[in-house]
């Protein structure tokens, strides 16, 4: 029976000029859909897992209409998905180019999520059946009520028995309701039994000191102890957690990144993934997402091999990379192929 695992976040419309045209230019943009949560959720279900995806639309709406038939030719269920409010959140973003960093506008306010408040989902019935509940710290950063439906979520998932993840996703621009990340974060960060998130992510939600990932080149090294530190301190503040995950990335320029990940475990080992370097950048958003539904995917079909899981993870990430639009469209053997350093440029 395949695992079940429930994602809890806002899907957007998406909207970018082709090719590399800044706003200005285009009179054109392209429509896609994405958002964390549901990138998670389209991932895993193209590695064969049962996967759905929970969130609230407006209702009587073409553009949500749209949006479940998308979600629902990747194979997630929808069924859960609650109705109410005004509006779909979007994004316009404006690809990078060369030494141009990408450009993102929200334009989420008053969108039907940013108004979904406790008691307006049943959990009991969304985590029948689910052996996993996952959200991310975008979910809490839009308004305060999303906010407590995330506590609400957890919560219910825990008293079900329910393992709970989160990638901690830190979006400066979208805390503007009057909190800050690090007065919400750390009290849903703790109740998570798998943690995944940046350096940075990881110091807004448990005052850690970013270490640095100063690899550059082929030929440059990573010494994981660096990380111990911050890793215990992690763990000692999240007391139901049994791994946590570290992304590691560096952006060279828009078509050359350098990723790597490690994995610190409750009984205190540390483990590295190999390091990759992408020649050539495709599309990066969602590479997070696509980590953080790696190692679900893996923890899930390698429960004793943590090596194996952190090598997953960042080999699908690392995939993401080449596909345009938010969704990782891979299977689970196309990221077992670059594991086995098939394809793809890998310095171990």
């Amino acid at each position: 029976m395949k695992t079940r695992i429930v994602t809890f976040g806002e899907i957007l419309l998406r909207l970018t000029p082709p090719g590399y045209l800044r706003f200005q230019q285009s009179q054109m943009l392209a429509a896609t859909f994405g958002g964390s949560e549901t990138n998670v959720a389209v991932s895993l279900a193209h590695f064969g897992m049962n996967s759905s995806f929970v969130t609230r639309m407006p209702q009587n709406n073409d553009i949500a209409e749209s949006c479940i038939s998308n979600l629902r030719s990747h194979n997630v269920d929808t069924s859960d998905i609650v109705y109410g409010g005004e509006r779909l959140g979007l994004y316009y973003m404006e690809s990078t180019a060369s030494m141009r960093a990408t450009r993102v506008v929200y334009d989420r306010a008053h969108s039907s999520f940013c108004t979904v408040a406790p008691g307006m989902i049943d959990w009991k019935k969304v985590f029948q059946g689910a052996q996993w509940f996952h959200w991310s710290g975008i979910a809490p950063s839009v308004s305060q009520s999303a906010a407590d439906v995330t506590m609400e979520a957890m919560d219910v998932a825990k008293s079900m028995g329910v393992r709970i993840s989160s990638d901690l996703n830190f979006r400066k621009n979208l805390w503007k309701y009057g909190k800050e990340a690090d007065e919400i974060m750390p009290a849903l960060a703790r109740k998570c039994n798998v943690l995944f998130g940046t350096e940075t992510e990881y110091q807004k939600a448990f005052g850690t000191t970013p270490v640095g990932f100063n690899v550059y080149k082929e030929g440059d090294t990573l010494n994981p102890e660096h990380y111990r530190a911050n890793c215990e301190k992690i763990m000692s503040m999240a007391p139901d957690c049994s791994h946590m995950f570290i992304a590691l990335r560096n952006v060279l320029d828009a078509k050359r990144h350098i990723l790597t990940g490690l994995l610190y475990t409750r009984e205190g080992k540390l483990y590295q993934s190999p390091i990759y370097f992408i020649q050539h950048v495709v599309d990066c958003v969602g590479v997070g997402d696509a980590f953080a539904a790696g190692i679900i995917y893996a923890l899930d079909t390698y429960p004793t091999e943590p090596q194996k899981v952190l090598n997953f993870a960042v080999a699908a990430a690392t995939l993401k990379n080449s596909i345009t639009g938010d969704f990782n469209l891979v299977t689970a053997s196309e990221v077992e192929t670059l594991m086995e350093g098939e394809s793809g440029n890998i310095s171990r």
